[in-house]
Order: structure tokens, then sequence, then C-alpha cells
């Protein structure tokens, strides 16, 4: 069984290493960016068109920038855009209509009619999906990993084809042995969604080690009996506040996998 090797600390042997996606392994906060302001621009459109006055749509761009976690620099690391699923963001963006004195019925049609048209805005743009970049040495680590053999998966609140998308663009299916999206049931940050993809892969939960940028995936993480949680933090502009984790990571380079042969080395 090969170990981890954080700097110059073994950290022990692990069988597979399940990775969050945003934030951790893509640059994901310049698409996430993008995505904020189109779904504003979409909804103040939306208001717009029913009469809302000036002030009105003050308060909508207001109220949505504080509820995705935009703010002047970026994407605050652990809001609702950053972490939650499409499902929550949804009904944070219905809630925020409510406060704009919209029914709830109406409020949740209207705030998947905002996303359906920004999606289809973005397909149009984007037709091969938003190019998200690579985080610095995170190929090197996966490919360690697997060449080392141990199994590495994904777990993301991102959709089954944008994993995949990802994975395709920067040609890392053969280091990734599964995924648990948005799509299963249940999603992060339910501790089911780990025992789903420890069952996919034919591990133990204890054999493990997650690696996530929020502490909802270390806390799920310990909830589901993981046997090694590690933070990740060099994914966005603002450094992450973590409490739920073993050790921290600060740079992909830190982390190295080797043979249980090196260790007695």
């Amino acid at each position: 069984m090969a170990h981890l090797k954080l700097k110059d600390r073994l950290l022990g042997p692990v069988q597979g290493v399940l990775f969050d996606k945003d934030g951790t392994l893509s640059y994901s906060e310049p698409r996430l960016i993008e995505l904020a302001d189109a779904r504003i621009e979409e909804a103040e459109r939306r208001f717009r068109s029913r009469g809302a006055s000036a002030l009105r749509l003050r308060e909508l761009h207001d109220l949505l920038e504080r509820t995705y976690g935009r703010s002047l620099d970026g994407v605050i690391p652990d809001g609702t855009l950053a972490v939650a699923s499409r499902h929550h963001n949804l009904l944070s963006t219905a809630t925020v209509f409510c406060q704009m004195n919209l029914s709830w019925p109406q409020s949740l049609v209207l705030a998947q009619e905002v996303f359906d048209q920004v999606d289809s805005d973005r397909e149009t743009l984007y037709p091969g999906g938003y190019p998200i970049g690579l985080l610095p040495d995170a190929a090197r680590l996966l490919k360690e990993l697997s060449g080392a053999g141990i199994i590495c998966a994904v777990i993301s609140n991102d959709t089954t084809e944008g994993i995949q998308n990802f994975l395709d663009q920067h040609q890392l299916n053969d280091c990734v042995s599964g995924l648990w999206s948005a799509d299963h049931l249940p999603a992060k940050p339910d501790p089911d969604a780990v025992h789903g993809l420890c069952s996919q892969l034919e591990l133990k939960a204890e054999d493990c080690a997650l690696i996530g940028d929020a502490d909802t995936d270390l806390l799920m993480a310990r909830q589901a009996g993981i046997g090694l949680t590690l933070g990740y933090v060099a994914g966005w502009h603002r450094l992450p506040k973590l409490t739920a984790h073993e050790h921290l990571i600060n740079h992909w380079s830190e982390l190295t996998a080797i043979t249980e042969a090196m260790t007695r080395a």
C-alpha cells in the first residue's frame, strides 16, 4: 500500500484519494465570477421587464451578490456559488426573489427561467464547455498517485457532465477511476455520498483520504469515517478559512506519493 507524504511528513498508507473539484483540482473562480454576473444580469433584465425601478434593481443586484458570495475581487470560497449545488443555488435565488415581493411559486419559476437562459447562452458561447484551468501541479499529483497504485476519484457538486468535461479537457481520465456528482443521490455534503463513491471504487472509507477546500467537505469526510482529511487552500484569490482538516496543503507540490518500499529505505 502506498503512502501520502506532505512536505517531510508521512501521513500514512491510503488505498484511495477522493478529490473535490472546484477550487481543489480546478481553477474555477473565473468561471464562477462569469456565472454569477450572468445570472445577476439576467435576473435584472427580467425584473426590469416587470417594471422594477432603478432602486429596486440595485437592491436585487446587492441581494444576489451577497447570496452568491460575489465580492469585488472575486468569489468568496465558502459562499453559496463556490460550495453549494446548482439546486441549492436555485433555491437561494428564488428566496431572493421572494424578498422582491414575488410569491414562492413565482420565485421558483423565475429562478429556473433565469438559470436555464444563462445555461443556454453559455452553451452558445462555449459549445465545448467553459474552459476551466487546472491548478498548478495537480496533474502531476494525480498521475503520481495513480502510478503508485492509489485509486483517485472526484466528488463534487458539479454535474456529471461538468466533471467529465473537466477531466476530458485536461486528459485526466486515465488517472481518475470514479466520480460522484450532483446528479448522484445523495449528493455532497451527505456522508452517504462518500460511502456511495467508496462502494463504487470497492474501497473502505477508512482506507481513503479526502481532499477539499471547504469545511463542508471535510466535515462530511469525518462523518463518513474517512481515514484522512486534508484541506487545500490555494485555489482561490482569498484563502478559505478551514477548521475541520487534519493537515493543510498550501500547494500541490507539497504532496507526494511514496511506495511501501520507499518508507523502509
